[in-house]
């Protein structure tokens, strides 16, 4: 858990739309996973709650530099950014639009740039030190059919974060990939049937043979496992673990 007392963390998400919601908790004294619409989520709890929710596009400069900037002027600074943004469009390379190539990239990638160098910029002015984390993919190790663009993007983010590691070790600022397997959300029930009609299966085969069959006990990863991963790095305050990703996927893809 966070123990350092009055943590800001900010942590932006799409929630299947372009446009991405960023909200901004700071819990003391022990800092709580964010407030997350999925009911699966661990409750905060503790002391007295603060948050401040901000609708911005990850992929505008100036909405992300306003956001940043609106969530320091509420809090005074901001101690760990958790870089959530993303979207699933499937398809066969062959067939992939343009387009669509470009939007999913986009989201992923220049929206962990944008929000990556606003928050950079406040963490090395403060002085003290912080925590960015990606959130990556089982497909930032490995790859699946139909998913060319996202998994081109969450490779992409782990280089990333090796990167921020590198030059933020002198600021005190760390950074990690967590690598979640199949989480059940709307993003991923969205995908159940778009893959049953492209691979000719069911919708229960999409589920059994397709996203669960290489865990080891044919279980989603859940939202909670994503977020108490998302507190342990945050609150790794040496720099033994930056640059480093973790999978968190039911024994999905083992190093």
């Amino acid at each position: 858990m966070v123990t350092r007392s009055g943590s800001r963390l900010l942590v932006t998400g799409v929630a299947f739309l372009i446009s991405a919601v960023v909200d901004i908790g700071v819990a003391t004294p022990r800092a709580q996973a964010p407030a997350r619409r999925d009911t699966t989520a661990p409750a905060p709890t503790g002391g007295p709650q603060k948050a401040l929710a901000v609708a911005m596009d990850v992929t505008d400069e100036r909405q992300v530099e306003s956001g940043v900037a609106r969530t320091v002027e509420q809090f005074g600074k901001i101690d760990v950014l958790v870089s959530n943004a993303g979207i699933q469009i499937v398809a066969p390379l062959d067939e992939f639009e343009f387009a669509s190539w470009k939007k999913l990239l986009s989201i992923h990638l220049d929206g962990a740039f944008l929000t990556t160098r606003a928050v950079l910029q406040r963490m090395y002015k403060q002085g003290t030190g912080g925590s960015i984390i990606y959130m990556g993919s089982v497909h930032s190790k490995e790859a699946s059919v139909l998913k060319a663009p996202y998994v081109t993007a969450k490779h992409g983010l782990i280089g990333l974060a090796k990167v921020v590691a590198k030059e933020g070790a002198k600021h005190g600022v760390r950074a990690n990939v967590i690598c979640p397997g199949f989480v059940r959300t709307p993003l991923v029930d969205k995908q159940i049937p778009e893959q049953a009609r492209e691979l000719g299966i069911s919708e229960a085969d999409v589920i059994k043979k397709v996203m669960l069959k290489d865990t080891v006990d044919g279980e989603f990863t859940t939202v909670a496992d994503v977020a108490e991963t998302a507190l342990f790095f945050a609150s790794f305050e040496s720099n033994a673990l930056t640059g480093q990703s973790l999978v968190v996927s039911h024994g999905w893809f083992m190093q």
